[in-house]
């Protein structure tokens, strides 16, 4: 207790510089807590929207689908399983058929995913009701990014040509039913919903899918030529993505935090270097140089006390607020591919807190102890001197 008011003593004398320390300490422990819970925000928003829209409670993929492989695409479907029928009609199962096509608005071509799905499903978030009806042009709902790169709108007739089973190419008039907004781009992206039925229809494949949605009650069974991924599975591919950019904005706020640290570096080696006779009268008054290391590294360490308690006056607030109202984005980030919303929700956790604060106070005893190592070399007699030896 008596290191600590001494050391404590120190480190406020020395007044300013002290001050601007912490105050850059206390920002880039802020920064590292911010950053970290922008990122689990966006992690977690990403699976629940990616659970909702697309995954629900996992997939039954055909042996033949994969898509990375758009020329699977057009051979992949298979007939829906006898075992699988009771829960198809039931609902806990849904069918989803994909091919390939060509649209052509505005006389320009574009290639695009198509996809067959009941309009009266339930099990995802897709407005699928809009696809019913019957009437001379096929009704269709495409994604709002879809939507702005192919130039269409509501209501736009759109043509469409397609190659069947047999190698037939066939073509038809589609109408835009609906545009919905969502932040899964494995939805929306060059991508075209209509109903099953007729999707079937028109590439002769009656009662075949190439996935089967899964509701979060269905209990999955294995079957043969039928793969059965879950929830866990098919997220993983976007929580790599935002581990991935993580790695990346993990740079920017580490660089602030070494050069807080390279600051409080700097300040214990000037001070036991300007402090030569303090620590030769400490040692010659019976104080051992491992008790004069362990005042130093602790004057050192204040410094990450003092920077949390202050991070804590402004973070707090901060963190509470966007944790409530969200962080609100200039620009369209879906554009890039991203699975990210106009407003996120950063999440701030007992661990990543916990965490951060043990990184720091570490990190700060590292680099106060490294110059306080010089102690032990020192001769008390020329120390109070004023001369290192």
């Amino acid at each position: 207790m008596k290191l600590f008011k001494t050391a404590l003593k120190s480190l406020l004398g020395n007044g300013l510089k002290t001050w601007l320390t912490v105050f850059v300490l206390s920002v880039s422990f802020v920064l590292i807590i911010f950053m970290q819970g922008l990122l689990e925000g966006w992690s977690r928003q990403a699976v629940i929207d990616a659970v909702a829209w697309e995954i629900a409670g996992g997939q039954y993929w055909s042996e033949a689908y994969d898509p990375y492989d758009p020329f699977s695409l057009d051979s992949c479907a298979r007939d829906i399983p006898d075992q699988l029928m009771p829960a198809a009609e039931s609902g806990l199962l849904e069918a989803v058929l994909i091919s390939q096509g060509t649209i052509y608005p505005q006389g320009r071509m574009q290639g695009v995913i198509l996809k067959g799905i009941d309009p009266e499903q339930q099990i995802v978030k897709l407005p699928t009701r809009l696809l019913a009806g019957e009437g001379p042009e096929i009704p269709v709902i495409i994604g709002a990014h879809m939507a702005k790169q192919a130039h269409l709108k509501e209501n736009d007739l759109v043509t469409l040509r397609w190659r069947d089973a047999n190698g037939t190419f066939e073509a038809a008039d589609l109408r835009i039913a609906g545009i919905f907004v969502t932040t899964v781009p494995t939805i929306d992206n060059g991508q075209i919903w209509l109903a099953l039925d007729k999707l079937q229809s028109m590439m002769l494949r009656e009662n075949q899918a190439s996935i089967l949605i899964a509701s979060p009650d269905y209990e999955a069974q294995q079957l043969e030529g039928w793969l059965f991924k879950d929830v866990e599975e098919l997220s993983s591919n976007t929580i790599a993505m935002v581990k991935a950019k993580s790695m990346g904005m993990a740079i920017f706020y580490l660089i602030f935090l070494l050069l807080a640290l390279l600051a409080i570096f700097d300040t214990q080696t000037l001070a036991i270097f300007r402090r030569q006779r303090e620590i030769g009268t400490l040692v010659a008054l019976g104080m051992t140089r491992k008790q004069v290391q362990w005042l130093f590294t602790l004057e050192g360490s204040l410094n990450a006390l003092l920077a949390i308690a202050l991070g804590c006056l402004y973070g707090i607030p901060l963190f509470i607020y966007l944790s409530t109202n969200g962080l609100s984005f200039p620009i369209d980030v879906s554009e890039f591919g991203l699975p990210v919303s106009d407003v996120m929700y950063p999440y701030y956790s007992l661990k990543l807190i916990v965490g951060t604060i043990v990184f720091i106070l570490l990190s700060t005893a590292l680099v106060s102890y490294l110059p306080a190592r010089q102690i032990a070399r020192m001769n008390p007699t020329e120390a109070i001197r004023g001369k290192m030896h």
